[in-house]
């Protein structure tokens, strides 16, 4: 496995753990899931209090129990909730259902209508209460990530958690040199797509088979490879078993070489900068 630094943490997982909609199948198979990371090395867990209205991160705090201090924990709050006392409540929300007493990482769910000086100064708040270590933001293009940076300066965004897979590309125009320059890590949700990985009958599915034979490696190993390549960028597949949380582990110590790296760029072209970052 494959660690970074990300803010103020010195060793997260560079291959995560997702949770959305892990909820909705069998819970006890879903906690083993997690377990079976921890033990691969996959120490950032990721969450959300959106992720069926908290059910996630009370299966997660379930799958903790007597394992926190092994895992590097984040959770996400919503816009409509990012008042000043707003985050505050929901923070105590989460951290309740988790059953921790404090969070690794906290972000922002994506930009609202609340002044991100408020939301800011709660996190602040949270921070120096030491119920969240640090904090970051999710869903910023870079206008909205220069933005929160006027506000707060250099090293208070930890990170920027965006979509971001084989077939959506566009953080690589603006967003992550963006998160480059300012020392912002990237964070790759829905690193599969969302129903949408190639088919292993189409040309982009056999393409990722044929590079993946060459290391012993299966398309999605190769496909979390591919966006790894970029040291500021980790990934968070979701996953449900632990059979596949063990193959998403796996995919940390795949480095592709620069010539497949092309023929993915080439087929899984980066296409035109959209005017508004997509997002799930």
């Amino acid at each position: 496995m494959q660690y970074e630094t990300m803010g103020t943490a010195a060793r997260v997982s560079r291959v995560g753990q997702g949770s959305w909609y892990v909820d909705a199948g069998d819970w006890n198979q879903a906690i083993a899931a997690f377990r079976a990371g921890l033990d691969a090395g996959m120490n950032h867990i990721d969450t959300a209090e959106m992720y069926g209205d908290g059910d996630a991160e009370t299966l997660i705090g379930q799958a903790l129990r007597g394992r926190r201090d092994q895992a590097f924990l984040v959770s996400k709050v919503l816009p409509y909730n990012a008042s000043r006392q707003g985050v505050i409540k929901a923070c105590e929300a989460s951290l309740k259902r988790l059953g921790t007493d404090r969070l690794d990482m906290y972000l922002l769910h994506w930009p609202g209508r609340v002044p991100l000086e408020e939301t800011f100064a709660a996190f602040e708040q949270l921070r120096r209460d030491g119920k969240i270590l640090q904090w970051g933001v999710s869903n910023f293009d870079a206008q909205w990530l220069q933005e929160a940076y006027d506000i707060v300066g250099p090293d208070r965004i930890a990170c920027n958690q965006v979509l971001y897979h084989l077939n959506e590309r566009a953080i690589e125009h603006s967003v992550l040199p963006w998160c480059h320059e300012h020392g912002v890590r990237v964070v790759a949700y829905s690193p599969f797509g969302h129903d949408d990985f190639p088919d292993p009958d189409s040309e982009g599915g056999a393409l990722l088979e044929e590079i993946g034979s060459a290391y012993g490696a299966t398309p999605r190993q190769v496909a979390l490879a591919f966006l790894l390549r970029k040291r500021d960028v980790f990934v968070i597949p979701k996953s449900s078993t632990a059979e596949h949380t063990q193959e998403n582990a796996a995919a940390g110590d795949l480095t592709l070489s620069a010539e497949h790296l092309d023929e993915l760029d080439r087929y899984f072209a980066q296409g035109p900068e959209p005017v508004y970052l997509p997002m799930l």
